[in-house]
């Protein structure tokens, strides 16, 4: 009968060792999710601002997303800028 407890105890705590592990993996994934919808939302806030004051958008490679084809370099707002420097992170 003591092997048996034995036994089964082992395997508990083999059980117990491989869900906290499982459980920290979860929660790793979980802050990264968060991490990433709250830079998801901070560049979503920033263009929703700036359609908002009617600035011109541009892409990072110059050409304006509010007028196909046309380029504007080094007309950046300081708001691009930061949407940029949030896109990069």
């Amino acid at each position: 009968m003591r092997e048996q407890m034995e036994a089964r105890l082992k395997a508990l705590k083999s059980e117990l060792e491989a869900g906290e592990a499982e459980l920290a993996k979860v929660e790793n994934q979980r802050a990264y999710l968060r991490e990433t919808l709250l830079r998801i939302s901070g560049a979503v806030q920033v263009i929703e601002e700036l359609l908002a004051e009617g600035q011109p958008t541009e892409q990072r490679d110059g050409t304006n997303l509010t007028e196909p084809g046309s380029e504007a370099p080094g007309t950046r707002s300081t708001g691009v800028r930061a949407a940029e420097s949030d896109w990069a992170s």
